[in-house]
């Protein structure tokens, strides 16, 4: 889920206003902290007015967190659609009722699994799958999580949701434990994979530790900490942040070099741009100019352009190109962030 904190509250006297700021930030998330208290914390040291973030991560997990400022929260949803890799640890022999290491122990049993047989159990779940939500879980019923019913010892029925694991290699095995890294879809539960290889090998199994290694095409090499973060002032901290399209960066370009075409498009109009070719394609769309000014003043700026080389191409939303026309789908403010 994505969560969204639009707020922008005044500050007493000496400190910093909270401001209008826009880009992604790939966060190390620490262990300890849920997802939303993570981005609070990134969000107040930023001083920005709205903030958000794509993909839940447990408390106890750690790893690659993206963090969406201003504009960037409208794109979230590729990041929930992405593909995601972590880096688990199982614990063999061993089951408690979260699934993972906060919980209590509910049932032991001996671990006589070798390597060759956790192998022969992960390979079991590579491919698509049938997973059912654990209990303890932000999905809501009747607007309420479940983890606060199952913390009222309340079970509920849910339906298997079908995820797709692409990969599970073993990267360490020192029985009771074993890590293995997983690829998988959107909507997978590692807690559900590891406490289902445990029962296939027939000795029960939690989630001992969590590492979010990549979502899509993003690394957690490349993300920063909290501990960075906090080391710099607002303008260093303001720098790290990547520009709105790097969500978009899997998605074809389309360039209205027309200002008056950028103005329309940013109005939500449809455009016209290509003989009708039956094609349809989702599409970045980027824009040059000034919506406002006038024809004289657009051909004495794009003269200038052309005698300084400078470029003001600018992101202007996301798009769908259905036969040869361009859809708005979702659009970039044109106000200037402060």
């Amino acid at each position: 889920m994505t969560v969204t904190d639009k707020t922008a509250r005044s500050r007493p006297s000496g400190r910093v206003q909270r401001e209008r700021i826009d880009g992604v930030l790939l966060f190390d998330k620490p262990p300890g902290l849920s997802s939303n208290q993570a981005m609070m914390n990134v969000r107040r040291l930023m001083a920005a007015a709205k903030a958000g973030h794509g993909g839940t991560l447990d408390p106890m997990a750690t790893g690659l967190l993206p963090l969406l400022f201003g504009e960037a929260t409208k794109f979230a949803h590729d990041l929930l659609d992405a593909d995601k890799t972590y880096l688990a640890e199982m614990t063999l022999g061993t089951r408690t009722d979260t699934g993972d290491s906060e919980g209590a122990v509910i049932a032991t049993a001996p671990c006589t699994s070798t390597r060759d047989d956790v192998l022969r159990a992960a390979a079991g779940f590579i491919g698509d799958i049938d997973q059912v939500p654990p209990m303890y879980s932000a999905l809501k019923r009747d607007g309420k999580p479940l983890y606060a019913y199952a913390r009222e010892g309340v079970t509920l029925e849910r339906a298997a949701r079908r995820v797709t694991i692409h990969a599970i290699d073993i990267v360490d095995v020192d029985l009771p434990r074993v890590s293995l890294r997983v690829r998988c879809s959107k909507g997978t539960y590692i807690r559900t994979l590891v406490e289902d290889i445990g029962q296939a090998l027939g000795c029960g199994a939690h989630l001992s530790a969590l590492r979010r290694e990549a979502v899509a095409g993003w690394q957690v090499a490349d993300a920063v900490t909290l501990a960075r973060i906090e080391a710099l002032d607002l303008a260093s901290r303001r720098a790290l942040l990547g520009p709105l399209d790097s969500l978009l960066a899997g998605l074809p370009a389309v360039r209205l070099d027309d200002p008056v075409m950028a103005r329309r498009f940013g109005q939500g109009q449809r455009l016209r741009l290509h003989p009708p070719d039956g094609a349809s394609t989702r599409v970045r769309v980027y824009g040059h100019g000034n919506d406002h000014e006038s024809p004289g003043e657009r051909d004495s700026e794009r003269q200038g352009e052309r005698l300084s080389g400078r470029n003001d191409e600018r992101l202007l939303g996301l798009a769908l190109l259905d036969d040869g026309v361009l859809v708005p789908q979702r659009l970039i403010s044109t106000e200037t962030p402060q």
